[in-house]
Formats: C-alpha cells, structure tokens, sequence
C-alpha cells in the first residue's frame, strides 16, 4: 500500500460518515466546519459547486485546525490543482479521468476517485487505486450491489455517496468492503441558512456514532 493510500485511509476510516458540504455562503465555512467538527466529524467534504466554494476551503484550512477539509467534485486537472492550492488534504471525483489520473500523479494530496462497475474498479486497481468513490451509491444498485463486487475484487474499498440518509447507512456500514460513507444531511442548507451551528453539531453527533452496531 502507498503512503497516498495510507493517508487516505486515515481521514476516511476515522469517522463512519463524511459531511459532503455546499458552501453557499463564505461566512458559513469555518463555522459549519468547526460545528461538524466539534459534533465529531472533522473530516469533510466541500464540493466545487458553488463560486465560494475554493476560498471556503481556504478559510477552513486557515482558521480550523482541528478540521480536515477536502474538496469535493473535482472534474479536472486544473480544480485539482487548485483545490490542492487552498489547502485541501484529500480530493474526491465523482469520475475518473487521464487527466485526473495524471495530476493526482504529481502532487502528493490523495485522489478518491469515483468509480461504479466492474471494469472502472478494475482499471483504477491497476492504477495502483485501493479506495474508491462509489457513485452515485444508490441509483446505481445500492448496497446489495456494493456487496456483490466484495469477492471478485476483494483488496477494493468504497465510501459511497448519492442518496444515503440515517435509514439506510448501516446497510453500507456493515459492508465488509466500505470504510465510511458520504452524506449531506448532517448539513442541511435551512439549518446551514439559519446558522444554527448547534442543530448541526448535533446531527454530526448522531451521524458519529453510526455503524457502532452494524
């Protein structure tokens, strides 16, 4: 195992589920960051989607120490790159590209690729790839699906993404083959909206401690 996908492994195995976050507002990053944190999930996810999104990640990488921030739909060298540039400590695609590929290749910030068949699985492993995205998790067959790849390609692990929710995370938790999963309802927008940073550190909280019985 390379020392990229150790630290990987780090972040991810750390904590049951990664808060994948939509930072409308750049005045909410380091408080959303510090509650998710505080609540028990310091490792998150800030997605490229919105035009504050990499002076979000910058802020919470200054100002949040105890956070670890990553950035989140990441479809190109140049977001790599950049995202790399503010301060993030891991990179989550929604897809895997050459060009992806070959910019992960140059930095030493870890790459989580996503990844949904058989044959993508495969070619990421013989990129040197261990853990992987898997999305979008439920739409594309769920955790019966997931399942179902453990012992064809049993050295591959996952962290699912796209429409997990409390009631169906530990069908993914209990996965022989998933170190933690992705979510964004421990953020949702009204409360991110309300600055209630206490409802928030409570859902993280209660997402913390998912996957202890599973």
């Amino acid at each position: 195992m390379n020392k990229k996908t150790e630290t990987l492994l780090e972040i991810l195995t750390g904590q049951p589920v990664i808060p994948v976050l939509k930072v409308e507002r750049l005045a909410d990053a380091v408080p959303l960051a510090r509650a998710l944190a505080k609540g028990g999930l310091p490792a998150i996810e800030i997605t490229l989607r919105t035009a504050d999104a990499l002076d979000a990640i910058r802020l919470v990488a200054d100002e949040v120490p105890e956070a670890i921030v990553g950035a989140g739909t990441i479809l190109n060298g140049k977001d790599f790159n950049r995202a790399v540039s503010a301060g993030s400590k891991f990179i989550v695609s929604p897809g895997t590209t050459q060009e992806l590929l070959d910019a992960a290749s140059q930095s030493s910030i870890p790459l989580l690729p996503g990844a949904v068949t058989a044959s993508e699985v495969m070619a990421m492993r013989d990129e040197g790839y261990r853990v992987l995205k898997f999305f979008p998790a439920e739409q594309a067959g769920g955790a019966s699906y997931l399942k179902s790849l453990s012992s064809p390609i049993a050295d591959m692990r996952f962290c699912p993404t796209g429409g997990i929710s409390p009631k169906n995370a530990n069908d993914y938790l209990s996965l022989p083959n998933v170190v933690c999963i992705g979510g964004s309802w421990v953020a949702p927008d009204d409360l991110i909206a309300a600055g209630d940073w206490n409802a928030i550190e409570a859902l993280a909280a209660e997402a913390a401690r998912l996957g202890a019985g599973a």
